[in-house]
């Protein structure tokens, strides 16, 4: 139950929202994130990094417009991404295109010089005319043996390229005259430990060493594990990664490519997601053989998907004390699925208060649904001022996008 060593940033901004709009609502905040990237400049001081800001994690318009001004460099996987982000101004050599199957939509968004990472065979093949008329700055993703698909362990994804694939295409991007530039690997997300990334930057070296390729940019993708989120077994995800060994994977991966002049980060989630949160208020309790259902307004069909697999700080407003007991926080649809948590809470919380549901700046909003409700209001504060930045969702929006 206890909340965050941050509870005293966003009890104010929390207590003001509270007054201006109903609940569920997100309050996002820049100030986190500021301070995120500090402890990363520090970490990596001297060495010629990069951060892309990973659109997919947070796909928020003011953040966008904040990060323009503040970093100026952002990625994007989808059709949709990238026109917000030249909607928002980003310079086409400021934003790398990532993800599959771009093929069949980027051309329609075509501009010169975009940085694209090619995923697949079909999409080198497809795509290396355009890039080359449009002088695209082109990378390839690379599949290693460090990826996983996350529900089967040692089966490989669905992303990019083979060994064998990622030699053929580059030895065919250059007969095309393409300005190929960069090594691109996205391992998933929450890598346990630095060394992971050491192991996959071999394998990458192994492969441009064999096709005599000399990258000027080395694209580690993301995956940092955010800090204070725990499991549903309660470990923390960030147990055993430390920044420092990273950057010794970072000053190696210089030496394996003495032409690389810059190291990529896409990372979402670790900048992002201590930049939220969530709250929710309480309409009804129950108690079933022994253990209390907190049914409130917003839970994890609706609002927090990740708390499928994830434990984050909760706290209440006001805040509640005494003996603890086995609860369920549940949301508000007729799913049993839709648990927020489960965990010993204060047998005193009672309808009408409000949970704060911690590090909700990481694919909230991606994943938020309209299952039987509205979408949720959304704050923004930008260091200094709060401003509702998105009403809650009626009726007449919610049914009204039919035809």
């Amino acid at each position: 139950m206890l909340a965050p060593t941050d509870w005293k940033f966003w009890r104010p901004l929390i207590r003001a929202a509270v007054a201006r709009q109903a609940t569920p609502f997100y309050i996002f905040s820049s100030a986190p994130i500021a301070a995120a990237l500090r402890e990363l400049d520090a970490a990596f001081a001297g060495l010629p990094v990069r951060h892309w800001l990973s659109t997919k994690t947070q796909p928020l318009r003011p953040l966008l417009q904040w990060w323009r001004r503040e970093r100026g460099d952002i990625e994007v996987v989808s059709e949709f991404e990238l026109q917000a982000a030249l909607a928002e101004g980003f310079a086409p050599e400021r934003i790398l295109v990532n993800g599959p199957a771009k093929h069949h939509w980027l051309p329609r968004h075509a501009g010169r010089g975009l940085r694209v990472n090619f995923d697949s065979p079909t999409e080198a093949r497809a795509l290396a005319p355009l890039a080359k008329r449009l002088d695209w700055s082109v990378g390839l993703r690379f599949l290693t043996a460090q990826e996983c698909d996350p529900e089967v362990p040692g089966a490989p994804t669905q992303f990019g390229l083979a060994p064998t694939e990622a030699r053929d295409a580059i030895r065919r991007l250059r007969r095309a005259g393409v300005r190929l530039e960069t090594v691109h690997f996205h391992l998933r997300t929450n890598i346990a430990r630095a060394e992971i990334y050491g192991d996959a930057m071999a394998e990458v070296a192994a492969i441009c060493a064999e096709a005599k390729f000399a990258p000027r940019f080395v694209d580690f993708g993301g995956g940092f594990p955010p800090p204070r989120v725990h499991t549903r077994g309660g470990a923390a995800v960030a147990e055993n990664f430390q920044l420092r060994a990273l950057r010794t994977v970072y000053a190696r991966a210089l030496q394996q490519f003495p032409s690389a002049r810059e190291i990529w980060l896409e990372n979402g989630r670790w900048l992002s997601a201590r930049a939220g949160v969530l709250v929710v208020r309480v309409l009804d309790v129950k108690e079933r053989r022994g253990v209390r259902h907190l049914i409130c307004d917003g839970g994890r069909t609706t609002n927090a998907l990740v708390s499928n697999w994830e434990e984050h700080a909760l706290a209440s407003l006001p805040a509640r004390t005494g003996p603890c007991v086995p609860t369920v926080v549940t949301g508000p649809t007729c799913m049993a699925f839709d648990q927020l948590t489960r965990r010993p809470l204060p047998r005193s919380l009672r309808a009408g208060d409000r949970l704060v549901w911690f590090e909700a700046g990481a694919y909230h909003l991606s994943w938020e649904t309209r299952f039987s409700h509205g979408l949720a209001a959304v704050f923004w504060h930008d260091g200094e001022k709060l401003a509702c930045v998105r009403e809650r969702e009626d009726f007449a929006q919610w049914w009204g996008q039919w035809k």
